[in-house]
């Protein structure tokens, strides 16, 4: 397990937001990302989109609220075991998640070498 502070953690999800191209990153419309201890369903869960990906949606989609992506700070200091494996890590999950905004599926996030 390792240890971070929340500022620390909250930079790291930074670190990984700038891993993706800002013409990608500027796409993103109506998503919250927010950094959470764990996920109350699966506690081992690293991270998780809420929505509907854009490639599932109609021109008539309502946009009401925000889709959330979670990175689930408790679950992914757990599954590391030092800190350059969670620089790692949460870079890999936030980059994934919001794959899954874009619509790209777990299989091919795992061939781009993001799962």
């Amino acid at each position: 397990m390792v240890e971070v502070t929340d500022e620390e953690f909250e930079e790291l999800v930074d670190r990984g937001l700038d891993l993706i191209p800002h013409k990608l990153l500027n796409s993103l419309d109506n998503v919250a990302i927010v950094v959470e201890d764990r996920n109350e369903d699966d506690p081992t869960l690293l991270g998780l989109y809420h929505g509907v990906a854009l490639t599932e949606r109609s021109v008539e989609w309502p946009t009401y609220l925000p889709d959330k992506i979670s990175i689930y700070r408790g679950a992914l200091c757990e599954w590391c075991r030092t800190h350059e494996e969670l620089v790692d890590q949460v870079a890999i999950t936030v980059v994934h998640e919001i794959g899954h905004h874009f619509g790209i599926d777990d299989a091919r996030l795992h061939e781009l070498g993001w799962g």
